[in-house]
Parts: structure tokens; C-alpha cells; sequence
């Protein structure tokens, strides 16, 4: 009886150590969740240790590239679509999904103190805005002195000969900033003139290149004087310390806004609304101002030294539902017309 009263001990003790070292194991599980991002990569950490420290029981799985490649994927997986959310992709590529019935309405928790005209009309919304992003021009001023080139003021400046060879610019079908200007130039002085106005450009672009940073990028490095950018990564690499002025032309500004959507086909829908909930949130939008001089959240963005203070003055009107219906068509006729200065993947 004791020999045997001593194994049952033995087995409820083993048992019940399994269990003591089972249940922390089994509270760290955590749910992965795929977001597809076109969040520049200096973001991405912030994001991600704000999201999991207020939700631990939930681990980001980013899927990260430009907006024209993401948008792609998204639509390539139409099918079988395999991203749980998506963040900080262009409100117009978001506009298309919405078409496409990809998106599932979702109206976060804290909605109602975000500016709505950063958000989807739409209640409740398909897509809910983070931060805007505008076009600008990073001009290097020391080798344009050096190459005898004025400073541009406007777009339409750069459509001057002396800047042949120049300038570098985002290809717009893979840069959500590159696909920003051509819609922005389209929509502010009508598709004749709008396509005009690229025919003269491209006569003085080098090279389209697949980064909206990369022009920036450039112009900072001296490898081109003038690089067509936006304002987050012109206001980084002036704070680099690389002799970059900022231009935002006169004419208006192209710009458009990094949002967040849930996919109608996750099979994780109380954790993408979490996620989603959390993106609307002031501590996240806080993250945003870190970089943007708009954010969603009123009262939330800070002074960003090389950009005007009235920037929102400065941006052009723009329709993100045409943007969306006429994507197609109007990357097929810009690569018609300009594909042969497209950089090499």
C-alpha cells in the first residue's frame, strides 16, 4: 500500500507541475496578425512595441513594401486574400479595395474625435486616415550652384530644358507619391493639359525610380540636384544634414493619406478591430506626428522644421474615388508614354 500510495503521489505532483509550467506557457500565446503596410521602415518598431505593449496578447506580422506593390498583392490575392488588416496604405489604393469589396466597414472605438475628412465618407467607414502625405520638391542647392541651376518654384518650372537630365521622380504605379502627382496633376489642370505637362517633364527626367523616398534620397546625396519626393522623408534627410532645400510648389500640392482598413476575409475580426481601434487612438497618433505635419487626431501634430506650418493650405483638391476608378487606366497610359526611363527593379 505505501509503494503504491507513494507512485499516486508521485503522478499527482508530476501532473500537477505540468500544469503549474503549462499555464505561463499557455498565457504567452499570442495571436499573429498579418498587416500589409506601406509605412516607411523608420516607423514600422514604433508602431508595432506601442500596438503589442497595449495589446500583449497579439503579435504584428508586417508585410511591408511600396503602396503600388502592396496594392497589387492585395489585388492579386483577391481570391484568397491572406492579410488580416491593412495600415498606413494610400487612402487611394484603399478607395479601390472598398470597390473591390475587400474592405469590411468598420467604425473604431474613439472615432468620433479624429478629423473625418481624413477618413472614409462612408459610415460607418471602410478606411480610417492616419496622417496626410504631400508631394515636395528636395532641391540640392550646392550642386545646383555648382550645375548653374535656378531654384524651381513650381511645377511647372520643372518642365524648363535647363533641368534635362536632373531630376529623378517615383514611378507611380509602384510609389503611392509618385501615383499622387500624376493624379494630382491630372485633376488640377484636366487630363489634356495634365498629360501635356508629363510629356515636358519627362524630357528632363533621369530616371522614375520605385521609392517615393529615393528622389529625396538623391537630391540629398548629390547623385541628382532635383528629386520629385514627399515632405516626411524631405524633412529626414534635412535633418541629416545633407544641403536639401524643400519646395512645395505654388500650383498645389498631390497628396493623399495613409489609413487603415480591415479585410473582409480575416478570420481574426476581434483582433483587426483591436488593431484598428489602437491605430485610431491618441497614442498612436502621436507616433504619427513623430513624422507627419498632419495627423488624423486634432490638436496632436507638432511643428516639422522645413515644412510650412499651413501646409494643409497648400493641398490641391483631390478625389479619391476617381483616383481609384481610373487607376488602371491612367498607369497603362503613363506607361505607355514614359516606361522607358523606369529604373531596373
Amino acid at each position: 500500500m505505501n509503494v503504491s500510495r507513494s507512485r499516486m503521489t508521485c503522478v499527482v505532483l508530476a501532473a500537477a507541475a505540468s500544469a503549474v509550467l503549462a499555464g505561463p506557457l499557455h498565457a504567452q500565446e499570442k495571436t499573429p496578425l498579418l498587416v500589409y503596410t506601406a509605412l516607411e521602415e523608420d516607423a514600422l518598431k514604433f508602431y508595432k512595441t506601442g500596438f503589442e505593449k497595449a495589446n500583449p496578447d497579439i503579435e504584428i506580422k508586417w508585410v511591408r513594401d511600396s503602396t503600388g506593390v502592396i496594392t497589387a498583392k492585395l489585388l492579386a490575392e483577391k481570391a484568397n486574400p491572406q492579410a488580416d488588416v491593412v495600415a498606413g496604405l494610400a487612402a487611394s489604393s484603399l478607395a479601390l479595395l472598398k470597390q473591390q469589396g475587400l474592405l469590411q466597414p468598420y467604425e473604431p472605438k474613439g472615432f468620433a474625435s479624429l478629423n473625418p475628412n481624413y477618413s472614409d465618407t462612408s459610415r460607418p467607414p471602410s478606411w480610417v486616415g492616419m496622417d496626410v502625405w504631400s508631394a515636395a520638391i528636395c532641391f540640392n542647392r550646392i550642386e545646383a550652384q555648382k550645375q548653374g541651376l535656378p531654384k524651381p518654384t513650381s511645377w511647372q518650372d520643372l518642365a524648363n530644358p535647363i533641368y534635362k537630365g536632373k531630376i529623378t521622380m517615383p514611378h507611380p504605379a509602384s510609389s503611392g507619391t509618385g501615383y499622387l502627382d500624376v493624379s494630382a496633376w491630372l485633376q488640377m489642370w484636366g487630363e489634356k493639359d495634365g498629360w501635356k505637362y508629363m510629356d515636358a517633364l519627362d524630357k528632363n527626367i533621369a530616371q522614375y525610380v520605385h521609392s517615393g523616398s529615393k528622389p529625396c534620397v538623391q537630391a540629398g546625396n548629390g547623385e541628382f540636384p532635383i528629386g520629385i519626393s514627399f515632405e516626411f522623408r524631405g524633412h529626414q534627410v534635412q535633418k541629416s544634414g545633407a544641403p536639401v532645400d524643400l519646395i512645395f510648389p505654388r500650383e498645389g500640392l498631390g497628396w493623399d493619406i495613409e489609413a487603415t482598413g480591415v479585410m473582409k476575409a480575416t478570420k481574426k475580426p476581434v483582433q483587426a478591430k483591436r488593431f484598428a481601434d489602437w491605430m485610431a487612438s491618441r497614442d498612436a497618433n502621436e507616433i504619427t506626428s513623430k513624422w507627419w505635419a498632419v495627423v488624423a487626431y486634432p490638436g496632436v501634430a507638432k511643428p516639422l522644421e522645413g515644412i510650412p506650418p499651413d501646409l494643409e493650405k497648400l493641398l490641391a483638391k483631390n478625389n479619391f474615388d476617381w483616383a481609384a476608378e481610373n487607376r488602371a487606366r491612367i498607369l497603362a497610359e503613363w506607361s505607355k508614354r514614359y516606361e522607358g526611363k523606369a529604373a531596373a527593379k
